[in-house]
Order: C-alpha cells, then sequence, then structure tokens
C-alpha cells in the first residue's frame, strides 16, 4: 500500500485556489465562482444555452486543469444539442463518440451515453472503479460532460481524485519506477504511460485504467540519464520488460490505494448533484468513478439518469520512450516471458472481489 504521510521530501499535495484575475474575468459575465475544497468549482448565473465569450471558456478550462472540474448550476431540461454544443467548448472542439445509444436517450443521439439506476431509462453498473473516460484511445478525451438530468433523491454521486496532487502525494522511489512506465489497454492495444505532463497545468499526472489494461512496461533505468532523457531516447526491446503478475497487482492496488487517500489527504471529493447540474471534468487531471450509491436500485435511491459527452483531445497522450501508440497484444511476445500480457474486454485482474465494468 501506498503510503503517502511515509515521505517527508514529496511536495504537498494540494491543488492552488482560483486564481483571482480569471476569476475578475469569468465574473465580468455575470456568473458567480464557488471554489470548493479541496478541489472543483461550481459556477452560478450561468445558461449554457448562450455561448460564453472565448476569453471566458479559455480561463474556465485553466481552472479546469488546474482545480479538476467545473459546475455549472441549475442547468435544468437541456436538450440534447444544448447539452453537445455546450461541450464543444473544451478541447478540440468537437465531440467523440465511443458507446452504444440506450434507447431511452432523447433522439437516440449518438452522441449521448446514459446512464441510469434503472435499465428502462439508462446504462447500468457504469465506472466502479477509479478510471479515465477513452482510456482505449490514443487521443483520449480531453474532457467530459455529466448532465445530470435526474438527481436521485437519496444521493449517488460521484468521486473525483486530482492525479497532479496524487504524483505529489507519491513516495519519491514509486515515483521514478512510475514514470518509467507504459499501460496497454487491454481492449485496443493503445499505449499510454503511468505518469504524464499535464498540457495545461504542467504537473506531473498519474493515470492508469483499473479495469482494461492487459499489460505495463517498464523502460529500463540506465546509469547517467533522468527520466527526461529515458523518455526521449529510441526504443530498443532490450531496454524494456513486462511487470509479472505480483508487479501488477502491487501496481494497481497501490494505485488504489492512492485514489482512495485523496479524500483525507486533500486531492479527492465525493460530489453530490442536484438535478441540472451540468459538470465538465479536465479527463487528463482527474480520476473518477461512481459512487456505491449510483448504483443501488431506483427503488432504495431514487431514480438516477445521467448524459454523458466525451470530447476530442487535440492531441495524443504519448506513451513515451520512443514507443509506439498501439501494440498486439493478441500478437507475438515481445518481450520476457512471465509477465502479464493479455489482450481482451476486461483487463488484468488484480483484485479478485471486484466488477471490472467501465
Amino acid at each position: 500500500m501506498v503510503h503517502v504521510s511515509e515521505n517527508p521530501n514529496a511536495a504537498s499535495p494540494t491543488l492552488p485556489p482560483l486564481d483571482p484575475d480569471r476569476v475578475a474575468l469569468i465574473e465580468k459575465e455575470g456568473l458567480i465562482l464557488k471554489q470548493l475544497e479541496p478541489l472543483g468549482v461550481e459556477i452560478y448565473g450561468a445558461d449554457v444555452r448562450c455561448e460564453l465569450p472565448k476569453a471566458v471558456i479559455d480561463a474556465l478550462e485553466v481552472e479546469m486543469a488546474n482545480r479538476g472540474f467545473i459546475v455549472f448550476k441549475h442547468q435544468t431540461d437541456l436538450s440534447p444539442d444544448e447539452l453537445i454544443n455546450a461541450s464543444k467548448w473544451w478541447g478540440a472542439h468537437e465531440i467523440h463518440s465511443t458507446h452504444g445509444v440506450h434507447p431511452a436517450t432523447p433522439g437516440r443521439n449518438r452522441h449521448i451515453f446514459r446512464c441510469s439506476n434503472d435499465s428502462r431509462y439508462g446504462i447500468l453498473g457504469v465506472g466502479p472503479q477509479w478510471h479515465n473516460d477513452g482510456s482505449f484511445e490514443a487521443a483520449t478525451f480531453s474532457h467530459s460532460a455529466y448532465y445530470m438530468a435526474r438527481a436521485p433523491e437519496r444521493g449517488g454521486g460521484t468521486h473525483f481524485a486530482h492525479q497532479g496532487a496524487a504524483f505529489d502525494a507519491l513516495p519519491q522511489d514509486k515515483q521514478e519506477f512510475w514514470q518509467r512506465l507504459v499501460s496497454v489497454n487491454s481492449a485496443s492495444g493503445v499505449t499510454h504511460p503511468v505518469v504524464h505532463t499535464h498540457p495545461v497545468s504542467g504537473r506531473k499526472s498519474v493515470w492508469l485504467h483499473l479495469g482494461m489494461t492487459g499489460a505495463v512496461l517498464e523502460r529500463l533505468p540506465e546509469d547517467g540519464l533522468s527520466i527526461e532523457e529515458l523518455q526521449n531516447a529510441p526504443a530498443a526491446a532490450d531496454k524494456f520488460r513486462l511487470l509479472n503478475d505480483a508487479e501488477m497487482k502491487e501496481l494497481f492496488n497501490d494505485y488504489n490505494d492512492l485514489l482512495n487517500t485523496s479524500f483525507e489527504k486533500g486531492y479527492g471529493i465525493r460530489y453530490h448533484y442536484d438535478n441540472g447540474d451540468l459538470l465538465f471534468i479536465d479527463n487528463w487531471a482527474v480520476a473518477h468513478r461512481a459512487s456505491p450509491e449510483a448504483h443501488m436500485p431506483a427503488e432504495e435511491q431514487g431514480l438516477r439518469i445521467m448524459d454523458r459527452v466525451t470530447i476530442k483531445a487535440g492531441r495524443e497522450l504519448s506513451p513515451h520512450f520512443g514507443l509506439p501508440t498501439y501494440i498486439n497484444l493478441s500478437g507475438p511476445h515481445p518481450f520476457n516471458k512471465d509477465g502479464v500480457w493479455q489482450a481482451g474486454g476486461v483487463g488484468f485482474r488484480w483484485k479478485d472481489d471486484i466488477r471490472m465494468q467501465n
């Protein structure tokens, strides 16, 4: 288990407060910002049916990177087109849809992924483990929208953990080791660094999909070479090895513990929705999971209906070390034979008593 308090040399896992200059710019449009603790920002007085000025959108996008997510309050009865148009404010300003359409989705709109705790109204059981949306894509989504069309009366929110602050909380030896790791998605073979530098905040941030990872490669250290020099060095098979079963379980449990600890260490929040909340996350800055209550039956919690829209990133989350963007997990085994090399829609099972659905 990762013990974040046992690293006296680690930076304090904190998030910056709202920037006063950006707040002044945003509030000139009649909006009111409420900084949540320890992360997130609520926004009052907006109507997302009317596009905000570009300077305001740019300022909010920076705050999203720094504080993980923003929530436009009181956006009731948004149509599919209104939700999609507001989602295009961020990232590459394009929608990137990857899932099927539930029959109850308004207008059967293919860009909307409808989740619910009642199968008549949406997809059940989505996102029980920590993850980032679209980790099976090379240009994985830069942002995601979660629109609470109907909030359950007895709770059912989302947990968020800031991955830049999570990296800061790691012991130094783990920081060094994790920066040499690259994950391979079990479903698509796409490769992503386990630690990347966020393009907006500049923070080193952890990144690992707990439900669809089929292999993890370690770039072996070399005397005299920094991690930055290793990242830019040419790829060669003898410079890498696969993590074995025991190492994969340790990595995944450490990552899970690191994000679970976020609530008490000041970089995680359990967010509870109101009807009409439109929440946007920076998908490169925060990991998330559905709260256990979100999956409880509507008869117990009240009906929950959430619409998700995913936004295309402007660039790939590159794997480092000269590795290709895709590796065929169904193909020949290119590294040490005792490592984990597992293809399929469900990745490496790191714990026996969990559901592996994302």
